[in-house]
């Protein structure tokens, strides 16, 4: 049953029409004909394809340096400091948007300090352009899933044996050289069912466009997930069209994971 819905959003994408008036399009494909001259869908696939080519390598590699740092057998309160970076992925996503929106607004924190260490001359206007609400909305996913994925690596670091690093130490290699060639190697099962959720999340991302910035400056920092809604519920809601731009997300969603299970997963090489 639970591909009934999939079946329904598939026939849906080949009426049009307004509301609840549908009827069949002709020819059929043609709402995902016009997605092919859709400004807005073109900006937000390209809005998405930012947020996932900067924001998720990014993301996967500080979990990963915090994993192995808060794994080391002689770090004092390792459970404080787990806790406090795990916890914003616990966070209400509501309130963490509101904390960042005051944090960058014009008068906010962010450039008092900036202003007060004579890094910037004036104001930036974070949230009013296009650029910096992007790098806003990533900062945001990184404070907010950096802890989640450390979770999965740190469940990885139990299962390493701990003799293969010491085996490492002993042959003369350094911190980086035994991360790089001893504990990523064997991480690599873990880090590739990371990467495939952060892909599948980011390629989804909504709350941070709808919270953060409304996905605004003019369709500046809106993903296709808040473009799909926006046609679904606003503007003279078009399911017909909206279902079709889901099968797009859909689409590039599974070929992305199977890029990345071809590309990362050579345990049988």
């Amino acid at each position: 049953m639970s591909f009934w819905p999939m079946a329904e959003a598939l026939v849906l994408s080949f009426r049009i029409g307004r509301g609840t008036r549908l009827e069949p399009a002709v020819p059929l494909w043609s709402n995902y004909r016009r997605l092919l001259d859709d400004e807005i869908f073109w900006a937000t696939l390209k809005n998405t394809m930012i947020y996932l080519i900067v924001e998720v390598p990014l993301m996967l590699l500080l979990a990963l340096v915090l994993a192995v740092i808060l794994n080391r057998r002689d770090l004092r309160f390792k459970a404080l400091w787990r806790t406090a970076i795990f916890l914003p992925c616990a966070v209400s996503l509501v309130s963490y948007s509101l904390v960042f929106r005051t944090l960058f607004a014009t008068d906010g924190f962010v450039n008092d300090f900036l202003t007060s260490w004579g890094l910037i001359d004036s104001p930036i206007n974070w949230l009013g352009q296009a650029g910096t609400a992007r790098v806003v909305i990533i900062l945001g996913l990184l404070w907010r899933w950096t802890g989640y994925n450390m979770v999965f690596y740190l469940a990885a670091l139990q299962n390493i044996d701990p003799s293969t690093i010491e085996a490492a130490r002993i042959d003369g290699a350094g911190g980086l050289a035994t991360f790089w060639y001893i504990i990523v190697p064997q991480l690599k099962p873990m880090i590739l069912l990371t990467a495939i959720i952060s892909t599948n999340g980011t390629l989804q991302l909504f709350d941070e466009s709808w919270n953060l910035t409304r996905g605004g400056p003019a369709y500046g920092t809106m993903t296709m997930s808040h473009y799909l809604y926006e046609l679904s519920f606003q503007k003279n809601p078009n399911f017909g069209y909206a279902a079709a731009l889901s099968y797009v997300i859909l689409i590039l969603v599974a070929v992305l994971a199977l890029v990345q299970m071809k590309v990362g997963d050579r345990r049988d090489a």
